[in-house]
């Protein structure tokens, strides 16, 4: 039991690491943004708040967050180079590991702004690291592993070598 633990608390300390360079990296606005260095691709989407996004205390739902965060992490593929990113060739994307620390919730009518930065590219899997702002307010963090697989066997499948290829330039 110790050693899982050991290796969790290491996890979440990597995680946190990642977190907390984005914030350094992370650059807001309101358009939909690139921005490509040899090191990073970022991505950020604005997004007005509806009333399906809240709950009946008109707050944004928690598990939306994750929504929006998932449009950003597309358009970004799609910047890239990437149509349909998702599902192609007889493979798919799926999360495999996603962290959230959340610090103020969003309300409605809210024009919030969602970033996706790709941090980390292997041939199976990427790493981004995203954030939610209302203007310069953090309001959601987070982390997310996301795994290429066999779209008929649901198992892990390196993806196609020039895809692996741009994640990699764009990241590492």
């Amino acid at each position: 039991l110790s050693v899982w633990r050991a290796l969790s608390q290491l996890k979440a300390l990597s995680q946190l690491k990642a977190l907390s360079q984005l914030k350094a990296l992370s650059q807001r606005s309101n358009n939909w943004t690139l921005s490509m260095t040899s090191s990073l691709a970022e991505f950020s989407l604005p997004i007005r708040v509806y009333v399906e996004d809240t709950d009946a205390g008109g707050i944004v739902f928690y598990a939306n967050y994750l929504k929006f965060m998932e449009r950003a992490r597309t358009e970004l593929m799609r910047t890239l180079g990437f149509d349909k990113p998702a599902l192609f060739d007889g493979m798919q994307f799926v999360v495999r590991e996603v962290s959230l620390i959340y610090h103020s919730p969003a309300v409605l009518d809210d024009q919030i702004t969602v970033t996706a930065v790709l941090s980390k590219a292997s041939r199976v899997t990427f790493e981004m690291t995203q954030q939610v702002f209302r203007g310069d307010e953090l309001l959601v963090e987070g982390w997310v592993k996301v795994a290429c697989i066999n779209a008929e066997s649901k198992r892990p499948q390196g993806m196609p070598k020039p895809m692996f290829e741009t994640l990699f330039k764009s990241c590492c």
